[in-house]
């Protein structure tokens, strides 16, 4: 069977350009949408260029220009979308309303990935504000595709390991800490993480594939499942240094959300439900919905004690 070509919306973003290199490797078809919107933004325009270098094929279209995009649509048979869902970049999930009338309009595709990425908001209705309304806005994303009988696949990636494994999941940033940790209550809810090269990998192994049709993928692989404490140990063991670890209490951490911005407001919240209410994990994958490391063995995913190294 012919692999699926494919039109990645958001290629130049966090994710996005992951999704262009595995849908490269994989042996796709590569289409990356080219917004004129990016202007004079020169380092998304080399990226665009190096995408081209390596394979792909760009082309225009704008969610200004419904036209150009229903002809960009029409050129390919899967549409991923990568566009920024985190507050303290852009945030646009929303605009993907206007991808899904072109995608309805055009008529050909055979399955299309939204923009999620992250934690299911399928299972945070119970969110806190202001965070919920990331998910308020993904399900919002999620009605429109499956009124307009879009055929669509739903990956959640959840922990995304360079925010949450190099810095062994501390606020305000991105490396590890010297000499104290600050755990999450007891430190001992589980949590998924996961490498982004591979979680573009998983992404591109479902398009072809019929058992993740109309389905949430939820990349759980075993062995990427640890505490809190289990994290900071392997950091430990790895450097040959104990930190100081202080445990803030639910409590006290969602106290410290009083007078901060709204994007780290929106963070705070995610943290919560993540490492003191384990909504990653806190449920068994059923029925429409398949986990990913189980579908597709082959993939050598990163441990999190190797994803550490480069940090040591």
């Amino acid at each position: 069977m012919a692999k699926s070509k494919v039109l990645v919306v958001g290629g130049t973003g966090y994710i996005g350009r992951r999704i262009v290199k595995a849908s490269l490797a994989q042996g796709h078809e590569t289409y990356v949408l080219q917004r004129p919107e990016i202007g004079l933004d020169i380092e998304k325009l080399q990226m665009l260029l190096s995408f081209k270098k390596e394979g792909a094929l760009l082309v225009e279209g704008s969610f200004n220009d419904h036209k150009s995009l229903v002809e960009a649509v029409r050129k390919v048979d899967v549409v991923i979308c990568t566009m920024s869902g985190v507050h303290f970049r852009s945030h646009n999930i929303l605009l993907q309303l206007k991808l899904v009338d072109a995608i309805k309009e055009a008529g050909n595709v055979k399955r299309f990935l939204p923009s999620e990425f992250g934690t299911d908001p399928a299972r945070m209705g119970h969110a806190l504000e202001p965070g919920r309304v990331s998910f308020d806005q993904k399900m919002v994303i999620r009605k429109a595709i499956e009124d307009a009988k879009i055929p669509f696949t739903y990956v959640v990636a959840n922990c995304f390991a360079g925010y949450f494994v190099g810095n062994l999941s501390q606020m305000g940033r991105l490396i590890p800490p010297k000499d104290k940790v600050y755990l999450y209550g007891d430190g001992h809810v589980k949590v998924a993480f996961m490498d982004e090269d591979d979680v573009a990998t998983y992404a591109i192994r479902t398009i072809d594939d019929p058992r993740t049709l109309n389905k949430t993928l939820y990349l759980r692989p075993p062995e990427n499942i640890l505490t809190h404490t289990q994290l900071v140990e392997k950091w430990e063991k790895l450097t040959g240094k104990e930190l100081e670890k202080i445990s803030i209490s639910d409590t006290d951490f969602l106290a410290s959300m009083e007078g901060l911005d709204f994007a780290v407001q929106v963070a705070v919240g995610h943290i919560y439900h993540i490492f003191y209410e384990g909504c990653l994990t806190n449920f068994e994958i059923g029925e429409g919905a398949e986990e990913a490391s189980k579908l597709y063995p082959e993939v050598q995913y990163t441990r999190m004690e190797d994803y550490l190294k480069i940090y040591a």
